[in-house]
């Protein structure tokens, strides 16, 4: 993909900007050091300690770590078996960076999960071309997981992407005290659609509708994801209640403009959505199951008021 000349603007461009880069070192000189090789063309972030360090990939997590061994209170050996343990940073590369380079050393790292050793005193060359490889090899890996996670037909994420985000999406709103929303999206009247004009017309129809939802996402970590037939799924991290009420007011717009004639709805003579909104303030409410109980409470409540609307609630801590 990447030769050894491609400059690493090339690559940074390739992933809608400058990729994120983490060094762990307790010692400041070490990561002054590298700090001055990667400033030019990295989002760099830096933790003196194994517990910063895994603080810092938890909540905002880089596209590599650079990993110093030897540290004081927790050595970068634990702090790679901690990130490879855990479901959101296990993905993260990680280079270690250290004087000491044994060949035991190196079999211990790459047991529990580095990807490469750099030696003290680093060679900048040497360094950035080992980043750039292991950056790229990411990418390429990040495609093929995400084609994994993509639903077939509309292009969005599949339900087995959204079931494991959700549960991420929970977990870091329990440790960050912050706000979630989950919206359920339904066609309405969609059989009926597809007695009409036939289930060609009928998968074409999904494609806009999914299209539409993904255009009126507010930010990049909001997602859609396709949880079954005509029906869609919206997480939206940190956004309290009344902003995700607002997304699924506008998102029922949007797929009203879009005009697609349904000359068998009840309701209008285009294509409607009828949606659910939970949210929480903190993710302590049950898990994921309570969240997706609650929005399809409120997706049934909007159908029952009479389809093309949304109807919402804010769960309440347990």
């Amino acid at each position: 993909m990447f030769d050894d000349n491609t400059p690493l603007v090339t690559l940074l461009d390739t992933v809608n900007g400058k990729p994120k880069l983490l060094l762990v070192d307790d010692q400041a000189i070490n990561i002054q050091v590298l700090h001055q090789i990667f400033a030019a063309d990295f989002q760099v972030f830096m933790a003196t300690s194994g517990a910063q360090a895994l603080a810092m990939c938890k909540s905002n997590p880089p596209d590599l770590v650079l990993l110093d061994i030897v540290m004081p209170g927790m050595d970068g050996f634990e702090v790679c078996a901690r990130l490879k343990a855990d479901e959101m940073t296990r993905n993260i590369p990680v280079i270690f960076v250290t004087a000491h380079t044994d060949a035991d050393q190196e079999t211990h790292g790459l047991d529990v999960g580095a990807v490469d050793f750099i030696s003290k005193p680093v060679n900048p060359a040497v360094v950035r071309a080992r980043v750039k490889t292991h950056l790229t090899l990411k990418l390429q890996s990040d495609v093929m997981r995400k084609l994994v996670f993509l639903d077939g037909l509309t292009g969005v994420y599949n339900r087995r992407y959204f079931d494991q985000q959700l549960a991420i999406e929970l977990g870091r709103s329990v440790r960050n005290k912050s706000p979630l929303a989950l919206i359920m999206v339904d066609v309405d009247f969609f059989k009926r659609y597809n007695d009409r004009y036939g289930h060609q017309t009928g998968d074409d129809c999904l494609r806009q509708v999914a299209l539409c939802i993904k255009e009126g996402l507010r930010r990049p970590a909001d997602l859609v994801a396709r949880y079954g037939g005509e029906e869609f799924a919206c997480i939206l991290p940190e956004t309290d209640f009344s902003s995700a009420m607002a997304v699924a007011v506008d998102l029922e717009q949007r797929v009203r403009a879009k005009g697609i004639a349904h000359s068998d709805s009840d309701v209008a003579s285009v294509v409607t959505i009828s949606l659910g909104v939970a949210g929480c303030e903190a993710g302590d409410t049950g898990g994921a199951g309570a969240l997706l109980m609650q929005a399809d409470l409120q997706l049934y409540q909007a159908k029952h008021a009479g389809r093309a609307q949304a109807c919402g609630a804010l769960l309440k801590p347990i």
